[in-house]
């Protein structure tokens, strides 16, 4: 394996978890220009600057979180904070590049 196959095998954004949890947010961590440009439907955007501003969007630390950004890297840092702060369901779903469904804008 090469590694322009590397690039072309890399696996699409699952979202089964999310959607079969029962009150279940899907974050968007991503800059609110970024979130303009498209974004997935249903989602909610709380920029990863902002991301100490949880609890005032989010007080119940029991929701289940899941979480993206563009490429995956944001999403981390920002699952990680949340975790953090005391969050018990987060999950990194990584990066949008790899959803490939249909973007609202």
């Amino acid at each position: 394996m090469g590694l322009f196959d590397f690039f072309q095998s890399r696996q699409q954004m699952d979202l089964s978890g999310y959607e079969s949890t029962p009150g279940a947010i899907l974050l968007d961590v991503r800059t609110p220009a970024e979130y303009r440009q498209g974004h997935i439907p249903a989602s909610q955007n709380l920029p990863l600057q902002t991301i100490a501003t949880a609890a005032e969007v989010f007080p119940d630390k029991n929701t289940p979180l899941f979480v993206y950004c563009q490429s995956g890297a944001r999403s981390k840092q920002a699952a990680d904070a949340l975790t953090a702060m005391g969050y018990l369901h987060v999950t990194n779903l990584g990066g949008i590049n790899a959803y490939t469904g249909k973007v609202e804008r």
